[in-house]
């Protein structure tokens, strides 16, 4: 797997667990604190968008083999996300009455403290993905770049011909030209 990935898959996991933990105490908020909770918490889920999409662009760059196993893993960000975008929205409705959300609470803390430990533990424990050396991800970026290298080449070597033909179609029009006004000039001075 791709160090850069397992960097920002790190980045997100401890986000997406402090999200959680921030959601949970805006829950229980009243007024301006709750307000300045709520924008910490939408700023945060930006962040952890652009992480996924950063772990996206990453995935996709990789091998076959390991690219499905990150993007797999990448629906499962995605969906812990969306998650934290449908609380964080019940969370400011608030169309709840107290004694229900104190209800939701009691109840859900359980089952979030649950979601969120099985998440975390899949995040730093359950690596099943095969570890690739860094010299096979650098072989493969170099296969690359070479393909890239082969691709230009003839891509120039067919312009250079173009050009050289383009130059020799230019200098037969100017030669036949030169040859015309010759024969204008020869007719009309020797009348």
């Amino acid at each position: 797997m791709s160090n850069v990935f397992e960097g920002y898959e790190r980045q997100y996991c401890e986000l997406s667990a402090n999200l959680a933990k921030k959601c949970t105490a805006a829950g229980a908020l009243n007024g301006e604190q709750k307000k300045q909770k709520v924008s910490e918490i939408k700023s945060g889920i930006d962040e952890a968008e652009a992480l996924i999409r950063k772990m996206d662009l990453e995935a996709r760059s990789l091998q076959p083999n390991v690219k499905g196993v990150l993007l797999a893993k990448l629906r499962e960000y995605k969906s812990d996300l969306n998650n934290l975008k449908s609380e964080i929205k019940k969370i400011v409705s608030g169309n709840l009455n107290p004694s229900a959300r104190d209800e939701l609470l009691e109840s859900g803390m359980a089952d979030a403290m649950t979601i969120q430990t099985s998440f975390l533990n899949s995040c730093f424990l359950g690596s099943e993905i095969p570890k690739l050396t860094p010299t096979s991800n650098v072989n493969t970026l170099l296969h690359g770049v070479d393909d890239n290298i082969g691709k230009s080449k003839k891509i120039l070597t067919n312009m250079s011909r173009r050009m050289n033909k383009n130059k020799w179609i230019i200098g037969g029009i100017v030669l036949v030209l030169v040859i015309a006004i010759v024969l204008i000039l020869y007719f009309k001075l020797s009348k």
